[in-house]
């Protein structure tokens, strides 16, 4: 998934909401897997604390309030994190007595930290004991009228209650994750399957773009068909369009060639009169003129079509054998080199037109040898296409950089003894202008002239 695109958009999207989500849940868990935790710890702690509640509000046989033990082995270890405590609170009368592992210490009241009592009396909250530790503590006071009022206490190590959740969040991370990254990958295939027509509908445009297809094909789901229609109308309606600039281009050819022609032949008939001359001088820059645009409507026109793609080592072949036979009375050898399949995006009269233009200026100019190579470019940030690169080069004379500025000018001549009109470089111009491309004129390897043109690739 590239950036900026609805497949990363989609996947980021539903990633963070995922995130979220999970992290939410998990806290909450996490906390309800604690509160429940410690419900089942002051249960345990409730056991204790109802026992010592009996013993003291049933004294033994000599009359002592205060129990020894209760028969839990923890209770006896010093310093176990298990205790328990009575306390006497009548004044005159306080009295303390502990379990033997509270040793020499004795255990906070939750009653005077302000902590309310429960419905059954009893309070329940984390204290720190003896070296500091962390101990859940439950208390309840016990008022026996005129046999005294205590307040009786037990606390047990809070690290039970912290492993057990640690264990439980640890477990709750790993199930987490491993549903995150099933929910990732789901998220990716659903991302995949969900574009996969937009997929389709860029691949077919790339189709029709290359020629090798000439609408969207295939059913496309009812949000995006209407695009595909759209799109296929569009491309209708610019065939229409071209083949209508087509006929206006040849209605006005035909309409336009007719005056002129008559104009020319009345002049003619008047000899020399310097009025006719100047009627012929001036209807002939009108039929250069009007032909000249005429041509450039028609070229604009036909590189308008979308679609339409040629095979570029065929025309370059045909072209050079056709060249040599052309020039066989001065022996010129032509050498083409065209390894990969390149496809010009064009019509093929167009690519024609240009390479001919070129070689046959390379032939007039050559001594011996032309050569011909057909090269394909990666493509291009500024272009965002490929292109592909036709150089001609020539054994002859070639052209300094100021030769190389008018080569390419209209009608402009450099040698007159060489046959022709002084259009062709100009020609070959405007048409890979109109195609996107440009033509360039360097030093070729062979000592003469290299005409670089470049097009768009296919």
């Amino acid at each position: 998934m590239r950036t900026n695109s609805l497949g990363l958009r989609l996947f980021v999207s539903a990633t963070a909401w995922a995130v979220v989500i999970l992290l939410i849940t998990g806290v909450v868990l996490s906390s309800l897997y604690r509160q429940a935790v410690e419900r089942a710890f002051d249960r345990r702690l409730g056991v204790y604390l109802r026992t010592l509640v009996a013993d003291v509000a049933a004294p033994d046989e000599a009359g002592d309030k205060f129990p020894t033990a209760l028969g839990e082995p923890l209770f006896e270890l010093p310093l176990s994190g298990w205790y328990w405590q009575v306390t006497r609170l009548d004044p005159g009368k306080s009295d303390v007595r502990a379990s033997r592992s509270l040793w020499d210490g004795g255990l906070p009241h939750l009653q005077d930290r302000g902590i309310a009592a429960g419905a059954d009396g009893s309070r329940e909250g984390y204290v720190d004991g003896p070296e500091d530790q962390r101990l859940r503590l439950v208390e309840r006071n016990i008022d026996l009228g005129d046999e005294g009022h205590y307040l009786v206490s037990v606390a047990g190590d809070a690290a039970e209650i912290t492993d057990e959740t640690r264990s439980f969040d640890q477990a709750l991370a790993i199930t987490f994750s491993i549903l995150l990254v099933v929910l990732l990958l789901t998220t990716m295939f659903q991302v995949r399957f969900g574009l996969a027509p937009l997929k389709r509908i860029t691949d077919g445009l790339a189709a029709i773009r290359s020629g090798s297809a000439e609408r969207l094909n295939g059913e496309f789901p009812v949000e995006i068909a209407p695009l595909a229609r759209e799109t296929n109308a569009l491309i209708d309606a610019n065939r229409e369009i071209v083949e209508r600039a087509r006929t206006h281009v040849g209605n006005l050819a035909h309409a336009l060639k007719t005056p002129l022609s008559v104009i020319v032949n009345e002049a003619a008939a008047r000899g020399n009169d310097p009025l006719a001359l100047k009627v012929q001088e001036q209807t002939a820059i009108m039929r250069d003129q009007v032909a000249r645009h005429l041509e450039r409507a028609r070229l604009a026109a036909r590189t308008a079509v979308v679609g339409t793609v040629t095979d570029v080592t065929p025309v370059v072949t045909a072209l050079a054998r056709t060249m040599e036979k052309i020039h066989r009375d001065r022996s010129i050898a032509i050498e083409v080199r065209a390894a990969d399949p390149v496809r010009f995006r064009g019509e093929r009269a167009d690519l024609e037109e240009m390479i001919g233009n070129l070689v046959d200026n390379a032939c007039k100019w050559a001594s011996s040898r032309v050569t011909i190579e057909v090269l394909r470019d990666r493509p291009e940030p500024t272009r965002g296409a490929s292109m592909l690169r036709i150089l001609v080069d020539d054994d002859g004379r070639g052209l300094s950089p100021s030769e190389r500025e008018q080569a390419a000018m209209r009608g402009r001549r450099l040698d007159e003894t060489k046959p022709g009109s002084g259009l062709g470089l100009s020609i070959v111009v405007e048409l890979a202008g109109l195609y996107g491309g440009d033509l360039k004129l360097a030093t070729a390897p062979l000592g003469g002239l290299r005409a670089e043109l470049l097009l768009p690739a296919g």
